[in-house]
This record gives structure tokens, C-alpha cells and sequence, in this order.
């Protein structure tokens, strides 16, 4: 414990800068207080009543900002009186200085408006001079640093549920129910975000029937992360879905998407790329647009394989004037096609800088479907292994966001 502070010594800086060294148990307090005799009682109260608590004195509100800086403070006595502030200006100072810390204002007799307007203020409790014993002043700094803590706890835990929120309606946005309605189409998507982060990021895919029976499947990625990144994912998703249902072709779909981009993006070089792929009716044929997107994997007679492109073409927000090409892929009779964020791929492979990439998937997804002839009857298993390998081959959580979707035809053509 500190030594006693006597009417008419004060501490000296040697003093001062001497840390305390309490137990883990030990509440250490800080008392700013000019005035020597009230300060001497202060610290013979505590010595007579409360074992645990480590009391050090500074005079002056610079001094407390000194020692706030250099070392942990679990509660400040404060007066509210000392010679470089007056009122609630030291109190206001520092609390912002401080985090984590219980102030407990000192006032007088005739001064107990003002320890109000302390706690409004930001103070946990106040105390009237002359009217304070050992037991209630030790009860009143355990009090107020138990109230600080179970305030900051009750803020975390209304920050865990606004984020959860926030989530909530974020994947509601981003991760949606498809518009399917043919028995003979499966569509399965699987979404994980990347690093520790449990907020999703700007992946977003959607799936839609138009009435001709044509089926409409896209995959997106925004660059960056964070609840900005996925508004726009989710402006982008909502108005894909919204524009494939109106009839729109595919190329009248990207160059709209382009301008509610260029219109909804908070900064300047923010980019997306964007897969889709539209199945025909008889399930035959498909024609697929990569705006700077990864191939999808097509897997037929029991092998995987890249589906064949021509061009990748631009990313979305990088050229106004950009266009993108259509490429026709012939569908076999047991055709299933995989699609995927690039946070799938980019993954290392072990401790070096190889990252897994397209072919890598490929061979992941050739294994699994030979060593598991029946993965047709439970396709969220493979992409649940197509996740967990690669994050196993990356020795921990994926940095990036990944969203992948597996969409298969049970459809019997007829002989």
C-alpha cells in the first residue's frame, strides 16, 4: 500500500511515478485532491476499512492525466475544486482520457447540485465531504467500479445484438431463398466469412425461374469488407433479381448492375465481378457471363472440369463503356455446375505463397465426387467438404469471404 498522504506533505514526483503493485484482487484508486487535510482523511478511511483497496494522490488535474496515461486506474476520486479546473471541465477531461476507469466525484455540503449534474455527466456515483465514513467510502469505490464494468458489459452485449442484426438483415439481402419451381433443378449455396469476422462481407449469389422456364443463377463478389461492401452487394442482388424477373437479357442486366454500382459505391475504385449463368428450359444448353469472375466447374460422368470461356471480361465500376461477351456451354445428360467466390481459391496450400486456384478445386472436387458416388442424394456435403479442405490446406479460417453454390439437373431427357 502506498504510503499514508499527511496534512501538509505532499507526495513528491519520485513518489508519484513509484507504480502500485497490487494483487489481482486489489481495486487501485486514484485520488485528485488539492487540499491535504481532506486528502489525509480519504486515505485513513481506506486504511481502516477496506484491506483491498491501493489508494495513490495527485494535486492537480495535469498530474491525473499523467498518471492515467503511465499506468491501469480502476477509480478516480475526484474533486471537483483543484487549482487548474473548476466544476465538471476536470471530470469531462478526464473521461476522455480514460477508458475503463470509475470516477466518483467529491463534493461539499452546499455543492451536492453539482455532483448531480457528475453523474449525468459520465460520473458513476458522488460523495459529500464530512459525510463519509471507511465502510461507505470502500462500499461506494466498489460499488462504482462494479456498476462501470456491468455497463460495459451491458454495452457489449447491445453491440453483439445490433451487429447480430445488422447480420441478419445483411444475409437476408445478400444470402436469399431461390425462385425455383422445376422439381428436376437442385440448388444448394453454402456462404462463410472470411478471417475471425462473423458479419457477412459483399459475396452475394441469388438463383430465379422466369416463366419460359429458364434458369437464372448468378454469383458476385464486392471487393473489400465491411457492412458497406455488402449494402452494395445487396443493392446488386435485389436489383439482378428484380431485372431478371422483368424480362431483361443478360447484357442489359450487367450494364444496369454497372450503373447501381458506379451510384452506390461510398468511394472510388470499388469494383465487383459477377458471375451468371442462365439454363435453358430442355436443360441442354447454358450461356454463361463472367464480368472479372473465376469459371464455374462443370461436373459430368463422374468428373469435374472448368467450364471453357473465351473472355473474362471487365470487372463491374472498372470501365463504364465495357461489354461482356455470352458463352454457350453444352449441359450432358447428368450435368452439374459449381460456382464460387474467389475466396475459395486464393487460399493457400500449405505454408508457401501457392495458393490453391481453379485447378486445384477442380482436383478437390474430382476426389470427392469418386470417393463419393452417391454425393447427388446430399450435395451441401460436398460443398461443406469443399470448404473445410481448402481451409485445412490453409492451416486456418479463409482471409477472404466465400460463397459457393452447386445447382444439378435431375432431369431424365427423353430417348
Amino acid at each position: 500500500m502506498s504510503e499514508p498522504v499527511r496534512p501538509g506533505r505532499a507526495r513528491g514526483p519520485a513518489e508519484l511515478a513509484r507504480p502500485l503493485q497490487p494483487g489481482p484482487s486489489d481495486i487501485t484508486v486514484l485520488l485528485v485532491e488539492d487540499d491535504d487535510g481532506d486528502a489525509f482523511l480519504v486515505e485513513e478511511h481506506l486504511v481502516a476499512h477496506s484491506r483491498h483497496i491501493r489508494l495513490s494522490r495527485v494535486r492537480t488535474l495535469a498530474e491525473a492525466e499523467s498518471e492515467l496515461a503511465q499506468r491501469r486506474v480502476d477509480c478516480v476520486l475526484l474533486d471537483l475544486q483543484l487549482p487548474d479546473a473548476t466544476g465538471l471541465d476536470g471530470l469531462r477531461r478526464l473521461r476522455s482520457a480514460s477508458n475503463g476507469v470509475a470516477f466518483l466525484v467529491l463534493t461539499g455540503l452546499d455543492d451536492q447540485q453539482q455532483g448531480v449534474h457528475a453523474v449525468a455527466a459520465g460520473a458513476q456515483d458522488y460523495l459529500i465531504k464530512g459525510d463519509v465514513d471507511g465502510r461507505l467510502l470502500g462500499r461506494a469505490i466498489r460499488y462504482a467500479v462494479e456498476r462501470l464494468r456491468a455497463e460495459e458489459t451491458q454495452r457489449q452485449l447491445d453491440e453483439a445484438r445490433l451487429r447480430g442484426e445488422e447480420n441478419a438483415r445483411l444475409e437476408r439481402g445478400l444470402l436469399p431463398s431461390p425462385l425455383l419451381r422445376d422439381p428436376n433443378t437442385t440448388f444448394v449455396a453454402r456462404y462463410r466469412a472470411g478471417g475471425a469476422r462473423m458479419l457477412v462481407g459483399g459475396d452475394f449469389y441469388d438463383a430465379v425461374q422466369t416463366e419460359d422456364g429458364t434458369v437464372h443463377v448468378v454469383i458476385g463478389d464486392v471487393c473489400g469488407h465491411g457492412p458497406d461492401e455488402a449494402a452494395v452487394g445487396v443493392c446488386l442482388r435485389i436489383a439482378w433479381r428484380a431485372l431478371v424477373l422483368s424480362g431483361q437479357s443478360t447484357e442489359v442486366v450487367l450494364r444496369t448492375l454497372q450503373q447501381v454500382l458506379l451510384s452506390e459505391r461510398l468511394r472510388r475504385g470499388v469494383f465487383a465481378t459477377i458471375a451468371t449463368v442462365s439454363v435453358s428450359p430442355d436443360q441442354q444448353t447454358a450461356t454463361m457471363h463472367l464480368a472479372g469472375h473465376p469459371e464455374p466447374l462443370l461436373i459430368a460422368g463422374g468428373r469435374a472440369r472448368p467450364v471453357p470461356r473465351n473472355d473474362a471480361g471487365m470487372p463491374l465500376g472498372i470501365d463504364p463503356l465495357a461489354s461482356w461477351l455470352p458463352m454457350r456451354i453444352d449441359l450432358p445428360p447428368d450435368w452439374a455446375l459449381v460456382l464460387y467466390t474467389d475466396g475459395l481459391i486464393e487460399g493457400r496450400t500449405g505454408a508457401g505463397p501457392q495458393r490453391l486456384g481453379v485447378e486445384g478445386l477442380h482436383e478437390l472436387v474430382d476426389t470427392r465426387i469418386r470417393d463419393d458416388p452417391c454425393w447427388r442424394s446430399h450435395p451441401g456435403e460436398l460443398l461443406d467438404h469443399l470448404i473445410e479442405t481448402t481451409e485445412a490446406m490453409h492451416g486456418q479460417r479463409l482471409t477472404d469471404d466465400v460463397a459457393v453454390l452447386l445447382l444439378t439437373s435431375n432431369y431424365r431427357r427423353p430417348r
